[in-house]
C-alpha cells in the first residue's frame, strides 16, 4: 500500500480546538535500516509548545507507543529550542511549528512500521494548558528525503567535540533539599548572550533555572538539583546533559568529570 506524503493525526477530545495539529512525515530509510521520520506540530498564531526539558513552569512532552506494530525503539532528534521569558518565568520550547525528527527502529527490518502514538504536551499563549494528541501512520518502502526533516536535523545542537569543548568539570554542594551543581565548561563562545540548559538524566529531578557566567574560555553554570520529597537523590555524572545556546550555534554536552 502506498503511503501518502502526509499522514494527518487525529486530535484527542482533550485538545483545544484549532490550537495545535499534528502530522506524521514518513521520511526515508537510513543505511542502517532505521526510518528517519518526523512529527510536525503546527500551532495557532501566538501559541508555543515545549522542548524535552521545558523550564520552570512547562509541561514536558510524553509519548506512548503501545498501539504500534513492528516498532522496537524510537529516538528523538530535538532541534535547538528557543528561550521565552513571559511574566518573569523562563520556558524552553518552540513557537508556531515544531518538526521533531524521530528515528524508528523496526523489529523486523524491511517490513512496514505501523505507528500509533499518543502525545501529552503543554501548549501556551497567555496561559499554559495540558493537551493530548493521537497520531497514526503506516510507513513502508524506501521513502524519500524530506526537506523539512533535513532542516530540523541540521538545527540540532552540535556535538561537544565539534564545538571545541575541551573539558567539563562539576562540583556538588549539599543544600537543604538536594544539591547545588557548579559546572565549568571549557569551550569557545557561541555568540551573544549565552544560555545554558541543564538536564539531570532523571526527569523526576527538578532543576532550577541555571545561572551562567563567562570567564575567558570557560563558561560557568550553576543550578540546584532537587529530587521529589522523600526520594533520595541518585545522580550519575555521566547522565548530566548541558545544552548551551547562543546567537551563532547551540552545543550538546553530555556528562562531566
Amino acid at each position: 500500500m502506498a503511503l501518502p506524503d502526509r499522514a494527518p493525526a487525529q486530535e484527542a477530545d482533550a485538545m483545544p480546538a484549532e490550537v495545535v495539529r499534528a502530522e506524521v512525515l514518513p521520511g526515508w530509510q537510513t543505511p542502517d535500516g532505521t526510518r528517519m521520520a518526523a512529527l510536525r506540530l503546527t500551532l495557532a498564531p501566538g501559541w508555543k509548545t515545549y522542548w524535552r526539558s521545558p523550564g520552570d513552569a512547562g509541561i514536558p512532552p510524553a509519548f506512548d507507543w503501545a498501539g504500534s506494530r513492528n516498532l522496537a525503539a524510537v529516538t528523538f532528534h530535538w532541534p535547538a529550542p528557543d528561550v521565552f521569558n513571559d511574566y518573569g518565568i523562563r520556558t524552553i520550547g518552540y513557537a508556531d511549528q515544531l518538526v521533531l525528527p524521530m528515528e524508528l527502529r523496526p523489529e523486523r527490518p524491511g517490513a512496514p512500521i505501523r505507528i500509533a502514538g499518543e502525545m501529552e504536551l503543554g501548549v501556551c499563549e497567555t496561559v499554559c494548558i495540558p493537551a493530548e494528541l493521537t497520531f497514526a501512520a503506516v510507513i513502508e518502502g524506501a521513502g524519500a528525503m524530506d526537506p523539512a526533516i533535513r532542516d530540523a536535523l541540521a538545527a540540532r545542537p552540535m556535538p561537544a567535540v565539534d564545538a571545541g569543548v575541551e573539558a567539563v568539570a562539576c562540583t556538588f554542594t549539599p543544600i537543604a533539599d538536594g544539591v547545588r551543581l557548579d559546572a565549568r565548561i571549557d569551550m569557545p563562545r557561541v555568540g551573544g548572550a549565552e544560555v545554558a540548559l541543564v538536564e539531570a538524566g532523571d526527569p523526576g529531578i527538578w532543576v532550577s533555572e541555571p545561572q551562567v557566567a563567562r570567564s575567558g574560555g570557560a563558561l560557568h553554570v550553576r543550578a540546584d538539583l532537587v529530587p521529589p520529597p522523600g526520594v533520595p537523590l541518585l545522580l550519575d555524572r555521566s547522565d548530566l546533559r548541558f545544552t548551551v545556546l547562543g546567537s551563532s550555534r547551540a552545543v550538546d554536552i553530555r556528562g562531566c568529570e
